[in-house]
């Protein structure tokens, strides 16, 4: 009798042993884990009404636009600086990246009468914030794996969009007046080798990218909220007129038979749909406005609504990389680029397209 107990709890352990196993190997969908950055602090501040005059009130907004006014005028630092021996650029070098505002769509043609859907992607008043050496910068790895490239890589921080310092809290603004530039809507963080670091008050501009060049774009995709299985993973759903009155839109059979009778992981399932930081890869630049600093990428699969910010950097695809060596470690602003860039397959608007030839 007591072989027998030991023989089914033996039977029971190992059939546990097994479902565990199963469902750490069945577990394909991890669900997002939320975190803030590590230079986060609270930006938004409850508005008050300070109690100013209406002289006061405009002595103030004059200050503003004269710091605005100044922080734009200013050249880039490398400008000025002495190119550097070392400071070569390789395959394995990572350069910074930028941030651009999503503001549409667009078709482009090529030379020979195709027509191409673009994305239209701005990049709004990107500086240099500050540069994280490779001995102080620790991400913060949600993962278990070894950080492989923790002291390879440094940091930088890439502020856009300069905005009014009265409408943030004191902390956020601390970030900025430590490197003397008024605060930044945005603020985002790139991984850079330690000789493609720039300084502080760097102005980035869309050649830092050419055309032709792939890109990857990592964005937040649209808000959908709570949807059913048929929007949110693609169901095709049962017919709408014949059949069962209360399974039109259901998911049917989840798989939760055969074993242990549970929602298994990885089951797709009704739930919050969009919100989600996604990486589009190997995207090419066919077009860039050098007046406007607006990029056109190809496709319209760039994450987000119109107007939302994305972070664009180069490729990591192998096959897509750089053949020849870019702008490094940026390209340095200067008065007589010319107004459009083109890739080589866009036929340019203000070329004529078709010529006669007389008899």
């Amino acid at each position: 009798m007591a072989n027998s107990s030991l023989k089914l709890l033996c039977s029971s352990l190992n059939k546990l042993k097994i479902n565990y196993i199963m469902q750490r190997q069945n577990s394909r969908y991890q669900p997002p884990r939320y975190r803030p950055p590590h230079w986060f602090v609270p930006k938004e501040r409850v508005m008050t009404d300070e109690m100013l005059t209406q002289e006061n009130r405009q002595f103030l907004e004059e200050v503003r636009q004269d710091k605005m006014n100044v922080q734009t005028a200013l050249e880039s630092p490398l400008s000025n600086s002495e190119p550097v021996a070392t400071t070569q650029w390789d395959p394995f070098t990572r350069r910074v990246g930028l941030i651009a505002r999503k503001i549409g769509n667009y078709p482009l043609w090529s030379k020979d009468g195709k027509r191409f859907q673009t994305t239209l992607l701005q990049v709004v008043d990107n500086h240099v914030i500050k540069y994280i050496p490779p001995e102080e910068f620790n991400p913060m790895v949600v993962k278990k794996p070894v950080w492989k490239e923790k002291k390879r890589l440094g940091a930088l921080l890439v502020g856009s969009e300069t905005i009014d310092p009265t409408i943030v809290t004191k902390e956020y603004c601390g970030l900025f007046d430590s490197v003397g530039m008024l605060p930044k809507r945005h603020l985002c963080r790139f991984m850079v080798s330690p000789h493609a670091a720039l300084p502080t008050g760097t102005p980035l501009t869309a050649t830092h990218f050419r055309v032709g060049d792939y890109v990857d774009v990592r964005a937040k995709t649209i808000d959908r909220g709570f949807q059913g299985v048929m929007k949110r993973w693609g169901f095709k759903g049962m017919p709408a007129s014949h059949g069962v009155t209360k399974t039109h839109r259901r998911p049917g059979n989840i798989g939760a038979g055969g074993g242990k009778a549970r929602v298994w992981p990885g089951t797709k399932m009704p739930g919050h749909m969009g919100n989600s930081w996604r990486v589009l890869r190997g995207v090419k630049i066919l077009r860039i406005n050098t007046k406007h600093n607006v990029l056109w990428v190809l496709g319209v699969g760039i994450p987000g609504e119109t107007g939302a910010m994305c972070y664009m950097f180069d490729t990591v695809l192998p096959l897509r990389k750089h053949k020849t060596a870019p702008p490094f470690p940026t390209h340095l602003p200067t008065d007589d680029l010319p107004l459009e860039y083109y890739d080589e397959s866009i036929h340019p608007f203000e070329e004529p397209t078709i010529s006669f030839e007389e008899d």
